[in-house]
């Protein structure tokens, strides 16, 4: 790979390209299989359409797709036009896409196709140029377009300061806030992480996540690109898929809740990890007995890492032997590792003073792949970094005189539910509208398989019934299904403070075998 400055994201990625472009890229599990010239031809034709629609470095570009190579085609696309990327969930009903494509203004928007009639509305609405489809099957009318246009295209030189994409994550109010990053940061932590994480010239990954938020598309897509390392591509995750990819591959990334699935597999054994160099896990806490239980059935230590969708990876457990302290470092379960080189992380307390090893406090961060701001939103970022520049995680922990980083909690009541992030605040407004609510409070319980499950408390209005399953019925179609609790309880009062604030933290002691009793 080629050390020339860079001004374009798209380009760094294409330098790491195998010199035989005609070697299998990706294959998925459907048997298809792509090239790196696949990857580049069909990239630059789709890149070529957008150019030729009148869309010009800057501008947004929303996709609320299905998983496809083709859907990967279109973000590299996006990068090489010197667009800005805005990937959606595809669990987003009408109601929060209204939002989403309202504050991000696009120029262009790509929907499947069976959503295209609702989407296209709110597109144009919102003053956008061009609606295009993309299925999952090859159809769709960006690729008719893409495939009249030039398989030749030069990288736009955007320069390294130039937003790549912004990531939707939502805010405890309910609004959801967009995370600028730019070509620089995600450069720069692609880097770092093929450095740290010792990628090497013979590795293949299993692909099983989405790729529409930070670890499916950032981390994991970007680190088999810059390795040049061919993917094994699930369309979703099956636990069977991956045991037959196994013994072909490398490295796997996951969330806990795959992990758990695969331990459920009486195929898994270490055997069929024989050829396996590392599995990873984020975006989730992983409990301590799914680390344990894989180290005892697979005879691989899970490396545990933290990250978030303004700041893309932070720290990580080494990869090996960490030479700062004599090689003697080690995968620590219920730890997220060191902070990667480049990157300056801190505790400190509500008044931004760092405070010594072992205390608990606010975990700040700066570096390299911190973002920009949120856009169209200047006070929520002043709000959410330091007088001297550094961001305000809003996640709560510790670093041991080792400088393992530990998290202990969200200062702001965030639960992750199988890797996505839902806040309590969003769900209770939903169901505080519901007929016959007068009030609700939602957490977050321990559970083996996803790491959290929502619970909703629910107080009734004087002399009204209400129904715990029809509640949770009521939330589907306004609400994305990760973000429904999975368990609703009716009760009479909540706890509350001298304030009157609900104590949330009672509740989460109270109810904190919730799960496993339901």
């Amino acid at each position: 790979m080629t050390d020339k400055p860079q001004t374009n994201l798209y380009a760094a990625l294409r330098d790491a390209f195998p010199a035989a472009l005609d070697g299998w890229a990706i294959e998925t599990d459907a048997g298809l299989i792509y090239t790196w010239r696949d990857l580049d031809r069909g990239s630059a034709m789709i890149a070529n359409e957008l150019a030729a629609r009148g869309l010009e470095p800057g501008a947004r570009l929303v996709a609320q797709v299905d998983k496809s190579v083709e859907a990967l085609m279109l973000y590299l696309a996006a990068l090489r036009a010197g667009l800005v990327y805005v990937p959606l969930n595809t669990a987003y009903p009408p109601a929060e896409m209204a939002y989403l494509i309202d504050n991000a203004q696009p120029a262009a928007v790509v929907c499947t196709p069976q959503h295209f009639g609702w989407v296209s509305k709110l597109a144009f609405r919102a003053g956008a140029q061009v609606v295009y489809t993309l299925g999952t099957d090859r159809q769709g009318t960006l690729l008719e377009r893409a495939a009249h246009r030039s398989d030749i295209q030069s990288p736009v030189p955007v320069g390294m300061q130039a937003l790549a994409s912004i990531i939707y994550t939502s805010g405890t109010t309910g609004r959801s806030k967009g995370a600028m990053l730019t070509h620089g940061n995600l450069l720069a932590n692609a880097q770092i992480l093929r450095q740290y994480w010792d990628w090497r010239a013979d590795d293949v990954l299993i692909h099983v996540l989405p790729i529409f938020h930070v670890h499916g598309l950032f981390v994991a897509v970007h680190g088999a690109l810059l390795n040049g390392s061919p993917m094994l591509w699930a369309a979703r995750f099956d636990p069977r898929t991956v045991l037959q990819w196994l013994p072909r591959a490398t490295v796997f990334m996951g969330v806990p809740t795959l992990y758990t699935r695969l331990l459920g597999e009486p195929e898994l054994t270490p055997e069929r990890c024989a050829r396996m160099r590392l599995f990873i896990c984020g975006s989730a806490p992983l409990l301590i007995d799914t680390f344990r239980a894989w180290q005892q059935r697979t005879g691989h230590t899970i490396l545990e890492r933290y990250g978030m969708s303004e700041t893309i990876m932070l720290t990580s457990n080494p990869c090996g032997p960490d030479v700062r302290y004599g090689g003697q470092d080690e995968r620590r379960g219920g730890t997220v590792g060191f902070p990667l080189p480049g990157v300056e992380l801190r505790i400190a307390d509500a008044a931004d003073r760092p405070l010594p090893a072992g205390e608990v406090g606010g975990v700040q961060v700066r570096g390299p792949s911190v973002f920009q701001g949120y856009w169209r939103m200047p006070d929520k970022t002043a709000e959410d970094f330091t007088a001297d520049g550094w961001f305000r995680t809003g996640d709560v922990g510790f670093i041991d005189t080792r400088g393992y980083v530990t998290l202990v909690g969200r200062s702001k009541d965030v639960l992750i539910s199988g890797g996505y992030n839902v806040y309590p605040a969003e769900v209770e407004g939903a169901i505080n509208e519901l007929p016959g609510v007068a009030e609700s409070a939602v957490i977050g319980v321990p559970h083996p398989e996803w790491g959290e499950v929502g619970l909703a408390l629910v107080i009734p209005q004087p002399g009204a019934t209400v129904q715990p399953d029809r509640v949770l019925a009521a939330l589907r179609g306004r609400l994305a299904s990760y973000k429904i609790p999975k368990r609703c309880v009716v009760v009479d009062e909540l706890p509350r403070n001298a304030m009157g604030k609900v104590q949330k933290n009672v509740l989460r002691e109270r109810w904190r075998d919730a799960a496993a009793a339901s």
